[in-house]
């Protein structure tokens, strides 16, 4: 099945829906720095590289399966400015609806943060699921639900909602997002192994290249800020991780130090005579809590660039797990589909 994947950043969310049976005829990508990491990464896909606002629609494929993507998520996020709509950023869900309009797949995804369904955020979600509805000549049925990564074999806190819609006329309206999986895993799972070959970014945070042991296993080298340090920054081995941020400066502590300890409101400290064991994760461990495979290369000089690829892509397994329950949809109304 052949989908178009938009906003596409690194691509976790394709590489979650190849996983499940789906292939990426056609990506679009803005930031030239990410780029290069789709393109070693999927080397078979025709990505256009640019900004969707000025690319018709006609150049994306009429006959595809699905259109996939998250669009900035800044506009809504709660650690944001909180525009909303009001954000050009929060504007491009319209060029998601364009293309979606033009291409008439037969269902969509569009992935965003949970700060959306805020309340100052319900008359624009509400006129975005009337425009998916009323998209192209048939027009979709649409469910919104937040998910929790740590549901879906995700070993990380992070809650997103997606928008999935199917064409109406498919008749397709008892699609059920995926159930929980248990057991759920824990930082444990994910990164015991690689927590004696970590080292620091070069001087001004650049990489090391192929003198890192495992490739991206490097840590953001800086001070940290009254911000960072006004709550504790330390998940547990036998936890799950915090949400991966897009950032160096803010990326969690490894699990090796302990929990932060609190000194006066709103402001930690590293517990003395444990600072040593305080830093921050690795690319690669950041990965593997996003549940990226090793053998998915991050192309980066600037270490800082490795974490926003990571930090803004959904979670492999988690899309796997989207995109599985998708494809059984399908198959259970009989919609034909490629093997």
């Amino acid at each position: 099945m052949a989908v178009i994947s938009l906003f596409s950043g690194a691509g976790g969310l394709d590489l979650g829906f190849h996983r499940a049976g789906f292939v990426t005829a056609v990506a679009n990508e803005f930031d030239a720095k990410i780029c290069p990491t789709f393109r070693y990464n999927f080397p078979n896909v025709n990505l256009i590289e640019g900004d969707i606002r000025t690319i018709e629609a006609g150049v994306f494929p009429l006959h595809v399966d699905g259109i996939i993507g998250g669009p900035p998520c800044q506009s809504w996020s709660e650690g944001g400015a909180k525009r909303g709509f009001n954000d050009p950023r929060g504007q491009l869900f319209l060029e998601y609806i364009r293309i979606l309009e033009t291409a008439q797949p037969l269902f969509f995804v569009a992935e965003n943060v949970s700060g959306m369904l805020a309340p100052r955020h319900a008359q624009a979600v509400t006129a975005f699921l009337e425009s998916f509805r009323n998209a192209g000549e048939h027009g979709y049925d649409v469910q919104l639900r937040m998910l929790n990564a740590k549901d879906y074999e995700v070993p990380e806190d992070r809650d997103r909602i997606f928008f999935v819609g199917f064409r109406r006329d498919l008749g397709i309206n008892d699609f059920e997002y995926p159930a929980p999986v248990e057991p759920r895993r824990t930082l444990r799972d994910a990164i015991w192994d690689l927590r004696e070959t970590a080292i620091p970014a070069l001087e001004h945070n650049h990489s090391n290249g192929d003198a890192c042991v495992v490739d991206n296993h490097e840590y953001y080298v800086s001070g940290y800020s009254s911000i960072f340090m006004s709550r504790n920054r330390v998940r547990g081995w036998d936890e799950q991780g915090f949400t991966v941020q897009a950032s160096g400066r803010q990326c969690q502590l490894h699990p090796q130090a302990p929990k932060m300890e609190l000194v006066a409101p709103n402001t930690r400290i590293f517990v003395p005579g444990s600072e040593h064991l305080y830093r921050r994760m690795t690319v690669r461990e950041v990965a593997r809590v996003q549940t990226f495979p090793d053998d998915f290369h991050f192309v980066y000089d600037d270490v800082n660039y490795g974490y926003k690829m990571i930090g803004n892509a959904v979670p492999v397994n988690l899309a796997f797990h989207l995109a599985s329950q998708i494809r059984a949809t399908l198959i259970r109304h009989n919609v034909p589909i490629a093997d």
